[in-house]
């Protein structure tokens, strides 16, 4: 029996997951959260969080919603506790620091991918994973924009590896055991079993205070964070490498995780379990289209994207914490301005697509589209056609 359970734990906590399972189950995590409230989304948290910096400084005066009330914040929260639970489990968190240039581009990053997501009304997982799943016309805008920016930002990595001299590589934090002699990875299970607790015991805690959805949100987006660590999980990889591996491993990841996801709220939103246009406001096609090539060159420069940059911070990655605070700072400036100079509006408006194409057309047509994107990227990935590396 003991020896049934460390192989248990070991093909949990210290195998790699394969990437299409975690697609699967990200949609599956993704669908609750629909079920459970409303739309999955990652943008508008780290806007709250941005909004209580310019409200701390005077900038902003109406008070923010407090971040432990805010249900996107909360399970932002939630994805960089369940990754660094991941991490722990794994006996793999360390403080992870970074050569100079590389927090330059998070910096860079961070702010390119808040400006983004601004235009468009959600970043890679609001306004492109769940915007297509919402059968939201802006979301296929800005796939496209992101597309488009990973290319830019690919040949500036390019241009950087040929002009630029080649940087000192990551480096880690000392463990323990160099420093004072005693190895703090030998009770890192321990501690994350310790903030599993926490974490359950909070989702209790809201529950008895009758704030039962929010103390979801974060139980939600803990699930998420430990998915994704597990297996690495990051959708900037589905824009990237066809470009410049030709892989399409992560492609075929997300296309199964879509079609999924997709299915459910077709399902849901057919059957007017929930409101049909619910989550179709982002604007289309400018706002998407121009968000998706900002948020592309972004996503590029820092190594992340806006899912993945909190996971990474949970496991320690400092540039991508650069990334987090950049992409809040921006998200929140550049949104208020949009808002209140009107030029948002000016943007496009949200399309909910059986509303313009019927059921009947829409979801065939959205069906041939990921199989032809995946096929597109299997054949890719046999002949390198578009690969610029």
């Amino acid at each position: 029996m003991k020896e049934q359970l460390r192989n248990f734990y070991h093909a949990v906590f210290d195998n790699e997951w394969p990437t299409w399972l975690a697609g699967i189950l990200i949609a599956v995590v993704a669908l609750m959260i629909f079920l459970w409230q409303s739309p999955w989304n990652i943008a508008v948290g780290y806007a709250n969080w941005g909004d209580w910096f310019y409200y701390f400084t005077g900038m902003y005066d109406k008070r923010p919603m407090v971040p432990w009330l805010h249900p996107v914040g909360l399970s932002n929260a939630g994805i960089i506790v369940g990754a660094f639970v991941s991490a722990l489990m794994a006996r793999q968190f360390k403080i992870r620091r970074a050569p100079k240039l590389e927090y330059a581009k998070g910096l860079v990053g961070g702010l390119l991918m808040g400006a983004g997501a601004a235009f468009s009304k959600g970043c890679n997982v609001g306004g492109f994973f769940t915007a297509v799943a919402m059968l939201s016309a802006g979301g296929f805008a800005m796939m496209f924009g992101l597309g488009i920016g990973a290319w830019i930002g690919l040949r500036y990595l390019l241009w950087e590896m040929e002009h630029l001299p080649s940087q000192t590589a990551y480096s880690q934090s000392k463990t323990g055991d160099e420093t004072t002699g005693f190895d703090w990875r030998t009770i890192q299970p321990w501690v994350g079993t310790v903030v599993t607790v926490g974490v359950i015991a909070a989702f209790y805690g809201y529950s008895f205070v009758d704030k039962t959805q929010i103390g979801g949100w974060l139980f939600f987006g803990f699930l998420i964070g430990l998915i994704m660590h597990r297996a690495r999980f990051c959708f900037v990889r589905a824009f990237r490498c066809p470009l410049m591996t030709g892989d399409a491993g992560t492609v075929k990841a997300v296309t199964i995780s879509l079609i999924i996801y997709i299915a459910g709220v077709s399902v849901t939103k057919w059957a007017y379990l929930q409101e049909p246009a619910m989550g179709t406001y982002h604007p289309f096609f400018l706002g998407s289209f121009i968000g998706g090539v900002i948020f592309g060159i972004g996503m590029l420069l820092a190594g992340g994207c806006a899912s993945s940059t909190l996971w990474r911070v949970g496991e320690g990655q400092t540039k991508l914490m650069v990334t987090l605070v950049m992409f809040a700072l921006s998200n929140s400036q550049i949104s208020s301005f949009l808002r209140t100079s009107g030029l948002g509006e000016k943007l496009g408006h949200g399309i909910f697509l059986p509303n313009a194409l019927t059921w009947q057309v829409t979801i065939p047509l959205i069906l041939f589209f990921f199989v032809g994107w995946l096929l597109l990227a299997v054949w890719n990935e046999e002949t390198e056609k578009f690969v610029i590396f």
